[in-house]
């Protein structure tokens, strides 16, 4: 049961010197732990407590891992809530300010623009388009590749997802790469912890670090790859049918507005970055997870058989995989691809007996949220039916939050979803994933939720296909 206390685990307030020099003798050894990965900076007691505040690099924080909480924080008073600056300052020089970034009027004419492409019947218009690209990644593994069959399934996933996204986004554009693009997604990432720190430290944002310069070209490249794309349909002289261009042609319903060119560039590149990369991390956990869990792959794999015939034919037979979509939805709680939601109070906000006061960091932190131990039964358990309709009835909503919660929910959930059940329904009954190292990699925050040092599997073809 809820306790409905906050737990502190920081100084109490009136010892700002002490404060101070604890933060100091304390900065080498967190600032490490940070650039290694964020969530091991969290405090334990965000796995056990409703409600936690602590002190972290000279600023508080509160921790919120109530669902009863999370749903007045994100619902009743999302109003009073702003991105927090270390996630723009991490963010926006590669994404600018589109759906993912953008706070206030700007954020609500660009949700309402781009929400009707997003309607499940759009969705499933892109099966086909999805099971294409998932065949060209089982023809490219069944023609070989390397001599010990190890392959990283997390950049083969991130090829996938993409293959994905240029098809359904920016359907019969050939001029965008996915290789590199892909390394400047990952050389931008790789960066972005050293960004989140420096602010938090409040550095300015000139700051050098590792990694400072190659993010900046990475951001440029991508950012000027996505420009061209727009630019090469507008002047196709029609828009197509595809997601860039229903942007292309979308207005917001209440003042009948289109996106501006920088909108365009900007959610553009956020449903091309974020969306592939998430995707890709949801589906290189599941293939790792169930490669420990055989008795729960069969059950998969006798589920897929059962569907008879190619998704690209029966778009619709994707509803029938039903314990399918429990094990994406159980790899998704113990490895959320989105591990933390962060927002600043731009007014206070009371959570039951707690007030957390304007200008201060308010997070729920998604990956500890899923794994709390008040709110799930053996949390480090991986078990599918959790999310058989039973259970997932039963549940709080605000107790999993892959998607997030509220107005800002992600918009492109269902697309993501189908996207995995998809491409699994068509990796799985051809390959085998064995893992080239015993044990789980360490999850690393890198703003998504990654595999340290890759996914290294080595793929081996069924012989009874």
């Amino acid at each position: 049961m809820w306790s409905g206390r906050t737990f502190r685990v920081c100084e109490p307030e009136g010892v700002p010197l002490r404060d101070a020099v604890a933060d100091a003798l304390a900065l080498p050894s967190v600032l490490a732990t940070m650039l290694r990965s964020l969530i091991e900076a969290w405090p334990e007691q965000v796995y056990a407590e409703p409600l936690v505040t602590t002190r972290f690099l000279g600023q508080r924080t509160t921790y919120v891992c109530d669902p009863r909480y999370i749903r007045s924080l994100l619902v009743d008073q999302a109003d009073a809530l702003a991105r927090e600056p270390f996630m723009l300052r991490a963010l926006v020089p590669a994404l600018g300010t589109g759906i993912l970034t953008a706070d206030g009027p700007h954020w609500r004419e660009q949700r309402r623009t781009a929400a009707p492409m997003f309607r499940p019947e759009r969705v499933r218009g892109f099966v086909p388009a999805m099971a294409a690209a998932a065949q060209a990644t089982r023809a490219r593994w069944l023609r070989g590749g390397p001599a010990d069959g190890v392959r990283d399934i997390l950049p083969e996933m991130m090829r996938t997802t993409f293959d994905v996204i240029v098809a359904t986004m920016v359907s019969g554009d050939d001029a965008l790469e996915v290789e590199p693009f892909g390394r400047a997604i990952d050389a931008y990432l790789a960066q972005t912890s050293w960004k989140i720190a420096f602010t938090m430290l409040k550095a300015p944002a000139w700051t050098p670090h590792p990694g400072r310069r190659a993010g900046a070209r990475a951001a440029r490249y991508v950012r000027g790859e996505v420009a061209r794309t727009v630019a090469r349909r507008r002047a196709r002289g029609e828009p197509g049918a595809d997601l860039l261009g229903l942007l292309l042609q979308a207005v917001d319903p209440e003042t009948g507005e289109g996106l501006s060119d920088a909108s365009l560039v900007d959610n553009l590149l956020t449903f091309v970055a974020a969306g592939h990369e998430t995707t890709a991390l949801a589906l290189t956990w599941t293939l790792r997870v169930l490669a420990d869990h055989p008795e729960i792959e069969r059950r998969v794999l006798a589920e897929i058989a059962g569907l008879g015939g190619d998704l690209a034919e029966a778009p619709h037979a994707v509803d029938r995989l039903a314990f399918t979509r429990q094990v994406v939805l159980e790899v998704m709680r113990l490895y959320p691809p989105a591990p933390l939601i962060v927002r600043r109070a731009a007014a206070e906000i009371r959570l039951g007996d707690t007030v957390v006061p304007a200008g201060q960091s308010v997070h729920v932190p998604v990956y500890a949220l899923h794994r709390h131990r008040l709110l799930w039964h053996r949390p480090e358990v991986f078990d599918p039916d959790r999310f058989a309709p039973g259970p997932s009835a039963a549940r709080d909503r605000y107790a999993y939050l892959p998607f997030g919660a509220g107005p800002r929910v992600c918009i492109g959930m269902g697309l993501a979803l189908t996207e995995c059940l998809v491409i699994l329904a068509t990796l799985l009954p051809a390959f085998r994933f064995v893992p080239e190292r015993p044990g789980m990699p360490a999850a690393q925050f890198r703003v998504t939720l990654r595999p340290r040092n890759g996914m290294p599997m080595k793929v081996v073809a069924r012989h009874d296909r």
